[in-house]
């Protein structure tokens, strides 16, 4: 069986490593007070997986398109803000809408629902200037020929689509973003994988600054009661999970 190893890069990066692909989900790097890797140390990347414009969450994803030749998987309206940065649809843009699917060889990558508001924070907010639509916010599932299923949730709160997820795609691996004020608490990431009901549930996107803070412990002891089985992954940033 084929395995995956995921790191934790920080807040709400993460890098999944399987055969010899490289998936990038929502790579935050250079600007990231979490993360240790910079753009620069990135020498490989087949696919760069963007769930919504919130600049912790596009992050990086263009110029690591640019810089390693991986394909962007994004909102079509991701994909027009990356064109206008010189990336090309269909070239190094791959958009999707929900439900939709992008094979790659030996895994597929299909975007899912997610409850959260969002517009591009691109250039133009960085410098002042407005924000431009967004569409909001999506998930990624990852499915590995002949390994495990993995369930990215990007920013989100807890909704009914994650029975969808669980029932049409059975992840066993369910990372959560869980950061309890733009995204889930631990009551909501426990309810979520009582929802999902994966073997083993990552929390991310907290802890990065004071006011999006999470109690594993309690995170943990919630999950006993309404997900039990379900076993919690504590990792660090840089650390890694093997599945």
């Amino acid at each position: 069986m084929a395995s995956v190893k995921i790191t934790w890069l920080g807040h709400a990066s993460v890098r999944a490593e399987f055969k010899d692909k490289t998936v990038y989900f929502d790579p935050w790097l250079d600007d990231n007070p979490a993360c240790s890797l910079k753009r620069s140390d990135v020498k490989k990347a087949d696919v760069i997986c963007a769930t919504h414009g919130h600049i912790d969450h596009l992050g990086d994803s263009i110029p690591l398109v640019s810089q390693t030749g991986a394909i962007l998987l994004c909102s079509p309206e991701l994909g027009f803000y990356a064109d206008s940065k010189g990336l090309k649809e269909g070239r190094e843009v791959y958009s999707l809408n929900t439900g939709g699917s992008w094979q790659g060889e030996g895994f597929s990558l299909t975007m899912v629902p997610a409850s959260h508001t969002s517009e591009i924070m691109g250039e133009g907010w960085i410098a002042g200037g407005p924000i431009q639509p967004g569409s909001g916010a999506v998930g990624f599932v990852l499915a590995v020929d002949g390994g495990p299923t993995i369930y990215f949730s990007g920013d989100t709160g807890v909704c009914a689509d994650m029975t969808i997820i669980r029932d049409l795609y059975r992840p066993s691996v369910a990372i959560l973003t869980a950061g309890g004020k733009f995204n889930m608490g631990y009551r909501e990431a426990a309810y979520a994988a009582s929802l999902l009901w994966p073997e083993y549930v990552i929390p991310t996107h907290y802890d990065t600054f004071p006011n999006q803070r999470l109690d594993l412990d309690k995170l943990e002891a919630e999950m006993q009661v309404r997900a039990p089985g379900v076993k919690l992954v504590r990792i660090k940033p840089g650390e890694s999970f093997n599945c």
